[in-house]
């Protein structure tokens, strides 16, 4: 599904207009990124949560070469479904 068949799928549940639709789906988006963006959790009821996890620095390898590299600490976006979701696609 797509950020544009969402917006469609709000226009025609909800009644709003499209560019309406657009928007609260392009607000929604903004503040789950913004939120994740800042370290925070986002917990979405019934659907899942999305957590920012910071990862160390650690040392690799280029399978290619076997050369040795370092591999720089960054921060990676997880979600872990909830059981309602878990429920209905099982």
């Amino acid at each position: 599904m797509t950020k544009i068949e969402i917006i469609q799928n709000v226009y025609e549940k909800l009644g709003f207009s499209k560019k309406e639709s657009a928007d609260i789906v392009e607000t929604v988006f903004d503040l789950i990124k913004e939120k994740l963006a800042q370290g925070e959790k986002v917990k979405i009821s019934g659907f899942g949560n999305f957590i920012v996890k910071e990862k160390r620095s650690r040392r690799g390898r280029n399978p290619q070469t076997g050369e040795e590299i370092s591999i720089t600490a960054r921060r990676v976006l997880t979600f872990k479904s909830s059981q309602v979701l878990r429920k209905a696609l099982n």
